[in-house]
């Protein structure tokens, strides 16, 4: 532990900073001039957190804390500084080309993000704990699918240098049928052979197992996500897992973003100008949480699929000589836009309970509701079932229940 004199007069201004380990974190104080105070190191314990927190108020009156890794390892010392009424903002570590300059250690980080409070450099208010729950089975979800991809790669593998008689069998066997397959084996024959059935037939398992287990979690966090922004997961093209990651990059308080474009720069859909000589253009941002970028980029796919006046858009701005990629950009930022609306206000969902009942007191089958609307019958089911959401086709569809 490092530490320098307090300054008797403990009315001054102060500012903190923190950089933050998985073990502990390294606590800085600056006067309100810059000039450096004191430092030291505590654990990340509820008394180490207490004894931080009494460490920068021994120096002043604590104007606010630079922290780094605020939803990471910052986040109990987050909690603790908060809960005691001190002000918290957001620090991003410092740039390759200034710490090639000043070097890295854990005291010039935490004098750097102290630093970074002072200036306003660092104003962002950090995420609050609303959700971290999503946020945990949102992970736990995507890491069942990558073990999953990966325990699919490992079957193909395997049969790329399989014996030819287990090629032959099950080589031409796709997706499903491959994995149940594989799935009710009883290797036999020789040594070689049994080895190798053995393998597949306990990787299929275990492909088995993991698609169940992101099933039941993804049903988990569809009720998760629908309960804490209804009109978020029932925007056109918003899953569970796209809804969960942008509830994720917003945080439980997205007013802490003060604007729509400060969203769609933190999701890297802001325009960035790429403009030279008579060339005037924008090009897409490649900063920003680029898992947000992608669900974006998801929902943008599938609206350029289904939804029609995303597609009557993507027609006139291809005939006005717009490339894919550009369209792209553009609907990107604009869905960034409305995903802000819906982050950040409450939106009113339109009720649908009352369809699925109507047509059946009026014995119509999906099959001809859906003739009759010229759609597939799974769009009217997954619209009566609130999977789908369009509300001109359910004010249409209710209408047209009630006069028949």
């Amino acid at each position: 532990m490092t530490s320098a004199v307090a300054d008797d007069t403990t009315d001054q201004d102060v500012f903190g900073g923190v950089d933050s380990h998985a073990d502990t974190i390294h606590v800085a104080v600056i006067s309100d001039n810059g000039g450096h105070l004191a430092d030291a190191e505590f654990a990340t314990t509820t008394a180490g957190y207490a004894a931080a927190l009494a460490f920068l108020n021994a120096h002043g009156h604590v104007r606010a804390i630079g922290v780094e890794g605020t939803a990471s390892y910052g986040a109990g010392f987050t909690r603790a500084a908060r809960s005691a009424g001190l002000d918290v903002v957001e620090v991003n570590r410092p740039d390759r080309a200034e710490r090639r300059r000043i070097g890295k250690s854990d005291p010039i980080d935490a004098y750097a993000a102290a630093r970074a409070a002072l200036s306003g450099r660092a104003s962002s208010a950090p995420k609050d704990d609303t959700v971290a729950g999503i946020r945990a089975l949102h992970n736990a979800a995507r890491s069942a699918v990558k073990a999953r991809t990966a325990t699919l790669n490992q079957i193909t593998h395997i049969l790329v240098t399989a014996p030819e008689s287990i090629r032959a069998k099950f080589g031409q066997l796709k997706g499903v049928d491959r994995t149940d397959a594989l799935a009710r084996l009883r290797p036999a024959g020789d040594a070689v052979h049994t080895a190798v059935l053995t393998a597949l037939k306990s990787l299929a398992r275990r492909v088995k197992e993991l698609t169940a287990e992101h099933e039941t979690l993804t049903r988990a966090l569809d009720g998760e996500v629908t309960a804490n922004n209804p009109g978020l997961r029932a925007a056109y093209g918003v899953g569970p897992d796209t809804a969960a990651q942008l509830l994720v990059t917003a945080g439980g308080n997205p007013e802490r973003l003060r604007t729509e474009a400060s969203f769609a720069a933190l999701c890297g859909a802001a325009p960035v100008p790429a403009s030279s000589g008579r060339t005037n253009r924008h090009r897409l941002s490649r900063g920003g949480d680029r898992a947000a970028n992608a669900a974006l980029y998801r929902i943008a796919l599938v609206r350029m699929s289904s939804d029609p006046r995303t597609r009557d858009y993507v027609a006139r701005q291809t005939a006005a000589g717009r490339t894919k990629k550009e369209i792209i950009r553009l609907l990107k930022r604009a869905i960034a836009r409305e995903m802000f609306r819906c982050l950040t206000t409450t939106v009113t969902i339109p009720g649908i309970a009352d369809l699925r009942p109507l047509r059946q007191s009026k014995n119509i089958t999906l099959t001809a509701a859906a003739r009759h609307f010229g759609v597939w019958p799974a769009t009217i089911s997954t619209l009566e079932r609130g999977i789908r959401r369009d509300d001109n086709l359910a004010n249409t569809y209710r209408d047209w229940l009630t006069a028949a």
